[in-house]
């Protein structure tokens, strides 16, 4: 990662200080941040006023098993039901899987969609369908890369059109890292796509677990004094000036846009100060976890105090997860994983999450969304796992706007296909918009100046307080 006038580097978003010089030259005076902060145009919201203010979206990359967590099975088959069994929760007649027993002492905050189907079984395209509401075109489609047609905007790309900065940070912000298959492809449905690159959500890959975490684009090095950065703000101004009378393609104003958003951050202690988890206290690191994800989830939470409108923290993939069952990808060793990888840290950071928020009078103005690709097939496989599942699976949410405490939809006696109340992923979306203020008939226009709604799904009204 780049810090200014740090060592020589990429930006998150792969882009190199010789790439940066062929568009502009800002990295000759180490003021490549503006990269990163991708600045827009400030609009009103349509719509009422908001019920949440913001809204963290946990996405478990890879697809939990809905039997072993929202959506357990007692009275099926031991091939279907698995290793674990139901346990209670605080709410009477409301049953997790024994592996969230944290987040079951939460149940009277959330609610659970057993019902969801995208009805596919790709992790790249069910993932799209997932982070945008749209299908992707075709469906089961691994592998598949961002790019036309498949170029419908991230949810935080949506809300960066739509919605206000608070403060110097933008509206919407991805950590600890990108999505991306076993082969390195990054799944479509995570950038700004039609909607450009001046809208794209921040993306900052980080490791915010390890000692010493500090986002580097975000801190000055200890030599640049205040009176040099104003310095350098100058000789860029006079810089930008002067390129002007050579570029009259608009692009340069958009960098000017850029660079002042990046300036502000790095004016501004109160943003600095929401990417420095060391403020927090040991006792509150402790209870989200020292995970990589239970950071994140952490960092998360500090970004929406800070004025960040929506927050997508990924699950961590980190370089030793194995081939055969990455992430939660279970195709293998499922009870183990669940038990001793995966399911702990999850329930550990959503309870804390969802606790901490409670307690600091948070919980109402913040929407949490625990969510995946898909699901996991009904029955278990002869390697001790399940395979990819987009028929049904189980969404939670908690928080601003949402009726905790009660279970829309239900899936069949196996969990493979909905029998009540099935939700689709453009459901999902219109609901987050909804919750956030948004109008999902609200309409943003395409490449060709064509009015597309931001969601062509239905709000769940069934949860909603």
């Amino acid at each position: 990662m780049l810090s200014i006038l740090g060592k020589k580097s990429r930006l998150c978003d792969g882009i190199s200080r010789r790439e940066m010089l062929r568009v502009g030259g800002l990295s000759t005076f180490g003021l490549s941040l503006p990269f990163l902060a991708r600045a827009r145009a400030a609009e009103t919201p349509p719509g009422g006023s908001r019920r949440a203010k913001s809204c963290i979206v946990l996405f478990l990359m890879g697809g939990p098993p809905q039997h072993s967590t929202w959506d357990p099975k007692p009275q099926a088959p031991q091939e279907v039901r698995g290793e674990f069994a139901p346990i209670s929760t605080t709410v009477p007649g409301m049953q997790f899987c024994e592996l969230l027993p944290r987040t079951s002492l939460l149940a009277e905050h959330i609610a659970v969609l057993r019902a969801v189907s995208s009805g596919d079984n790709a992790h790249s395209s069910s993932g799209y369908y997932m982070l945008t509401g749209h299908p992707h075109a075709p469906m089961n489609s691994e592998n598949a890369n961002p790019g036309f047609p498949n170029d419908y905007p991230n949810l935080g790309s949506i809300v960066r059109k739509l919605v206000p900065d608070r403060g110097s940070l933008p509206a919407a912000i991805r950590l600890p890292h990108r999505i991306f298959n076993t082969d390195g492809s990054v799944w479509p449905g995570q950038d700004a796509g039609f909607l450009g690159r001046p809208v794209e959500p921040w993306l900052l890959n980080c490791r915010p677990a390890d000692p010493g975490f500090r986002i580097d684009e975000l801190t000055l090095n200890a030599e640049i004094s205040d009176h040099r950065l104003a310095g350098r703000r100058s000789l860029l101004e006079q810089v930008n000036q002067r390129l002007d009378t050579v570029d009259r393609t608009g692009i340069r104003n958009g960098y000017g846009r850029l660079t002042e958003q990046a300036f502000n951050v790095l004016n501004s202690s109160d943003s600095r100060q929401a990417f420095q988890l060391d403020l927090e206290s040991p006792e509150t690191r402790d209870r989200y976890g020292r995970t990589q994800f239970g950071q994140s989830v952490l960092l998360g939470r500090r970004l929406v105090e800070a004025g960040v409108s929506l927050v997508q923290v990924n699950w961590y993939r980190g370089p030793d997860e194995p081939s055969d069952a990455p992430c939660w990808d279970s195709h293998a060793r499922e009870s183990q994983r669940l038990k001793n990888v995966l399911a702990p840290p999850a329930d550990q950071a959503m309870a804390a999450l969802i606790e901490d928020l409670h307690e600091r009078g948070r919980l109402d103005d913040t929407l949490v969304v625990c969510m995946a690709e898909f699901g996991r097939s009904p029955r278990i496989n002869g390697a001790g796992g399940r395979d990819h599942w987009g028929h049904v699976y189980s969404v939670a949410l908690a928080g601003g706007g949402i009726k905790g405490g009660v279970v829309y939809g239900a899936s069949d006696a196996i969990g493979a296909y909905p029998a009540s109340g099935r939700v689709q992923p453009q459901d999902l979306t219109a609901t987050i918009f909804h919750c956030l203020g948004l109008d999902p008939h609200a309409e943003i226009q395409d490449t060709f100046g064509r009015p597309i709604p931001i969601s062509r799904g239905d709000v769940i009204q069934q949860i909603l307080t």
